[in-house]
């Protein structure tokens, strides 16, 4: 890898466009004034070359250069299936 690359833990919500998919990344954060803990979501759109990723994966994604209008994340590795998951 070049330099820092940021990376971030989410959960693929969709895998319906060819080699991306769509990884929400949840986090807390504090609200200044009234100090309360909210949650905040933000959808990223990240290369998934192989296809390999299925709806409900944990992923990982890395920073990438542009590599369409919108996609600047590549999945770096699935961190969990959600087919082990599901199973009980």
């Amino acid at each position: 890898m070049r330099g820092r690359r940021k990376s971030m833990v989410g959960r693929v919500t969709s895998n319906r466009m060819d080699k991306t998919v769509v990884v929400v990344v949840e986090r807390l954060k504090r609200h200044p004034l009234y100090k309360k803990v909210i949650r905040v979501r933000r959808k990223f759109k990240a290369h998934d070359a192989d296809n390999a990723c299925q709806i409900g994966d944990m992923v990982r994604i890395v920073e990438s250069r542009p590599l369409s209008k919108e996609k600047r994340w590549v999945v770096e590795e699935i961190l969990e299936s959600a087919v082990e998951r599901v199973e009980p």
